[in-house]
């Protein structure tokens, strides 16, 4: 049984940056594999974007509102690491402003 995990309202998109084949990007994988159904049922209106490239360092991206981007690099997790820093960036509130785009 996947786990269930309610994005907070701030949250307005989440993208996973991985590669195909390297290892460093494995956890990803499983990740999505994992847990990708369960995150869209639970937030169906939040976008949940999914970037493949070749030789690129697999890193999460959230954006929530007011233009603010987090991110966090997942180089090496498993996929119960991968699903705790999306759960670190998508259960709280706005972060900090300091990220924020000019008007």
């Amino acid at each position: 049984m996947s786990k269930a995990l309610r994005f907070a309202p701030a949250v307005k998109e989440l993208r996973l940056h991985l590669c195909q084949k390297s290892t460093t990007s494995a956890g990803v994988r499983q990740f999505i594999e994992k847990f990708y159904v369960n995150l869209k049922q639970q937030n169906p209106a939040t976008p949940i974007l999914i970037r493949e490239c070749s030789n690129v360092n697999p890193t999460l991206w959230t954006r929530y509102e007011y233009g603010i981007e987090k991110q966090i690099p997942l180089t090496g997790m498993n996929a119960e690491q991968v699903f705790n820093a999306v759960e670190n960036l998508t259960t709280k509130t706005i972060p900090n402003t300091e990220n924020r785009l000019p008007k």
